[in-house]
């Protein structure tokens, strides 16, 4: 065999097992650019930063103002994907060639403390408890009878301060945080509710089916957005979702891979 005829088999099998890889990797992943993003995007970790930034300029004129008598100064928190970040999950379901939430998986996952606290979470907790701040944590869950000790571990592995159990508190058979919040606001001030989804703040939001509604809705309250809301970003889901499918965690197929389509270009140039 020649120089030049070695030279083209290697190039042709080059290019074989490129196009056999190729194949065998998924050609299309509705989560692919969300994950991605979350998981690389230094602007990802910026809006993290800027969120706690801002809560702690509201604690910290909130403490300057506070007079003897008042309530205490309390905030009320959102669990994943606002305090930590559960990248391993959504890398593992990516690799698993997963397009929606897998709820199996997810159950599974959250013993291991596999989460990491979203850039400036953990620095904000700190300030708040050593200024004598209530940290309430309100997170919807369902593990089964260990949901609530799952996430206590998780608060306790990032090192976030839990100053009494009575503290969190784990919904399992809804998503409706507002009875508790409701509670805590008879005995506190809150200063901010922080959360990656609108239904973490009021339940005015969980509006189902429908996306301009739920725009509409937000839009009532766009003063309360950087002052007494702290939102955080989310791609990947979260009841945004449910406004577009009718349900948070759609079953991937191809009537909702068609409606994904169909609300990704609500909007599109027709090119004249």
């Amino acid at each position: 065999m020649s120089r030049y005829q070695l030279c083209g088999t290697i190039a042709a099998v080059a290019l074989l097992a490129t196009s056999a890889f190729a194949q065998e990797l998924p050609q299309h992943n509705s989560l692919g650019y969300a994950v991605a993003w979350k998981q690389t995007a230094a602007e990802y970790r910026a809006l993290y930063h800027q969120g706690f930034n801002i809560a702690k300029m509201h604690l910290e004129a909130a403490l300057e103002n506070q007079k003897e008598g008042d309530k205490p100064l309390a905030i009320v928190s959102d669990l994943d994907d606002t305090l930590v970040h559960p990248l391993e999950y959504w890398g593992r379901l990516i690799q698993d060639d997963e397009e929606f939430f897998n709820d199996p998986l997810w159950d599974s996952w959250i013993p291991t403390n596999g989460m990491v606290p979203t850039p400036g979470s953990k620095e904000f907790l700190d300030f708040a408890a050593a200024n004598g701040v209530e940290i309430f944590y309100v997170t919807s869950r369902n593990q089964g009878e260990p949901t609530w000790q799952f996430a206590k571990e998780n608060i306790l592995a990032m090192g976030f301060p839990l100053s009494d159990d009575a503290n969190l508190t784990v919904l399992t058979d809804t998503s409706n945080k507002e009875t508790r919040q409701d509670e805590i606001l008879q005995d506190y001030d809150v200063v901010a509710f922080l959360g990656d989804s609108l239904n973490d703040f009021r339940r005015k939001y969980y509006i189902k089916g429908d996306v301009s509604g739920r725009i509409a809705a937000m839009e009532e309250d766009k003063d309360k957005y950087g002052s007494e809301y702290i939102l955080f970003p989310n791609p990947t889901d979260g009841h945004w979702i449910a406004a577009i499918f009718g349900e948070s965690e759609p079953p991937a197929s191809d009537e909702n891979r068609q409606r994904l389509m169909e609300a990704a270009t609500s909007t599109a140039w027709d090119g004249e």
